[in-house]
């Protein structure tokens, strides 16, 4: 089963057994189906999503196994809670970093003549052969990636109000984009 849902914020719940556990809230937009994508057809198998602002592709081993058709409306209570899924989206960007925070370099000595030079890089390269090699850890941007957390339960859900409640965190900023695999 897939989901394309809105990441909210991070909270926490009291568990059956008194302890706290801290979940995401994602606000769940009803999802329907755009496309079944056919091997025959395409090459591949694949449902294609929409939720009236984002349209996504999730491949599938065999589509007719589904049991959807176009047009048909994703319902929650497909996903059972204590359910494992994986959880996709796109990572917080930071900009452009340096090597100590983007790749953790240990940077240099801070004593024996050494000047504002600690976060430096360092050397990057040798006399031979004479260039700088190709993924060389240097500065530069760092986040806005795809990131997938797998294995991660549903705690909760709440169909009057639309809100999926998942242990731990997600990728992502708020109201951003995050697609839901049950796995």
């Amino acid at each position: 089963m897939f989901l394309i849902a809105r990441k909210l914020k991070m909270t926490q719940v009291w568990d059956k057994d008194n302890k706290l556990q801290p979940v995401t809230l994602v606000k769940y937009l009803p999802n329907k189906v755009k496309a079944l994508k056919s091997q025959a057809k395409h090459g591949y198998e694949a449902l294609v999503l929409s939720d009236g602002i984002i349209t996504k592709e999730f491949r599938v081993k065999d589509s007719q196994s589904l049991g959807y058709q176009i047009a048909d409306q994703i319902k929650l209570d497909s996903f059972i809670q204590q359910n494992r899924v994986k959880v996709t989206g796109i990572s917080k960007g930071k900009g452009f970093q340096g090597v100590v925070k983007r790749h953790g370099f240990k940077g240099g000595i801070a004593t024996h003549g050494h000047r504002h030079d600690l976060r430096q890089t360092g050397s990057i390269g040798s006399a031979f052969p004479e260039h700088v090699r190709k993924g060389k850890k240097m500065a530069g941007r760092m986040g806005a990636e795809q990131i997938t957390v797998k294995n991660l339960s549903i705690i909760q859900i709440d169909e009057k109000a639309g809100l999926i409640k998942i242990k731990g965190a997600i990728p992502g900023t708020r109201n951003s984009a995050v697609f839901i695999r049950q796995t």
